[in-house]
């Protein structure tokens, strides 16, 4: 056969195969989408969680970390399920509370009362028994507070 007869995709006598240069800048090309397209899969559950502010995010991004060095999958799927929970804040009311308690500690310090006097001799205001406490302003306002 003559060469102009030849289809395009056959080498001509000078080496240069055409197709095959064009078929490896192709595999190239795709090699880098799908590795691309990868990542991006192995770290969405890491993005959702950062996107929604999630408090687990930190914990998210590790497991994503460990599915990808040891290629167990089960790893990613937690990652994925945390970062789509969301997962009640427990923090903020436990820092009120103990706000509070320290705020209510913190109050005005009373001292006790003796009942004796130096000598060991009965205060003469004293009845008998303990002298009567007097209530916070706080406890005063709780109790006539109808929350």
């Amino acid at each position: 056969m003559a060469p102009h007869h030849l289809p395009f995709y056959l080498a001509p006598g000078s080496g240069v195969d055409t197709l095959m240069v064009v078929m490896g800048i192709f595999l190239i090309g795709v090699v880098f989408w799908v590795g691309t397209l990868y990542w991006k899969l192995h770290s969405m559950p890491e993005r959702m969680a950062h996107k929604s502010q999630k408090l687990q995010f930190e914990f998210v991004a590790v497991l994503g970390l460990i599915s990808l060095f040891t290629h167990m999958h089960i790893f990613w799927v937690a990652g994925l399920l945390l970062a789509l929970i969301d997962l009640p804040d427990f923090g903020t009311p436990m820092r009120s509370i103990a706000d509070s308690v320290e705020r209510i500690a913190d109050g005005p310090q009373r001292e006790p009362k003796a009942s004796m006097l130096e000598d060991g001799t009965p205060r003469p205001d004293d009845q008998g028994g303990s002298p009567p406490e007097e209530k916070s302003p706080v406890i005063k306002e709780k109790e006539h507070s109808h929350v």
